[in-house]
């Protein structure tokens, strides 16, 4: 049974779930961008993402006067759809509304994030089991840009498919994770606004603001 908002209103905790893979080898990779933005989210609210819940690591919070629930799955990237599907189940979750999955892109440049209601998995076996486990594309997602910046060349030549898993699964570069580390503070604050305003103002304020290149927040 889902927990009653405090505000009153009878709604359950909005779900943040980050996908990545647990464990040492996998912290400082690109394919881990989801937990590092939960781990973010969880250090500015000041809580401890360790109580241990639906197969994943959780935290509880408030932001923008709703409860949260914070959640990295521990069934590794490709079963993460079994971890989000039993956390949307306990706290019945609306996957568009009341739960928003935080995942890394290589199709889109480090440096840049895009929100999206619904939309099929392109590749990204994380957001794939989701889709399968919640048998629907109607979730909403934030997608953490993690591909390398790449001359037009090199991108038209295929170094950037050829090499995904492997550059998915390594630990990134100091200069890389520098990029990175402005990035989830800009997530976070998009997180916020989706939960205070929904989805399609944030979509309107931070995917324009993406495209336009990020603004100081």
């Amino acid at each position: 049974m889902a927990e009653a908002n405090e505000s009153g209103s009878g709604r359950g905790p909005f779900l943040v779930v980050g996908l990545g893979n647990p464990g040492p080898e996998y912290v400082w990779t690109p394919h881990n961008a989801g937990f590092m933005a939960i781990d973010r989210l969880a250090q500015q609210e000041g809580v401890v993402v360790q109580n241990r819940r639906c197969r994943s690591v959780t935290a509880s919070c408030r932001m923008a006067g709703r409860m949260v629930i914070l959640a990295k799955p521990e069934t590794y990237m490709n079963l993460s759809g079994v971890a989000v599907a039993a956390l949307a189940k306990e706290f019945e979750a609306d996957p568009v509304q009341d739960m928003l999955v935080l995942y890394d892109e290589l199709d889109l440049t480090l440096g840049s994030f895009k929100i999206k209601e619904r939309g099929s998995p392109a590749g990204h076996n994380g957001a794939r089991s989701v889709t399968q486990a919640l048998g629907s594309q109607e979730w909403l997602r934030l997608r953490i840009g993690v591909g390398p910046d790449l001359p037009p060349e090199a991108v038209a030549a295929g170094a950037q498919k050829r090499s995904g898993k492997d550059y998915l699964l390594s630990p990134m570069r100091k200069v890389d994770l520098t990029v990175l580390d402005e990035v989830l503070d800009r997530v976070a604050t998009a997180t916020r606004r989706i939960i205070e305003m929904g989805p399609s103002a944030a979509m309107n304020e931070f995917n324009r603001r993406e495209r336009n290149g990020p603004a100081e927040q």
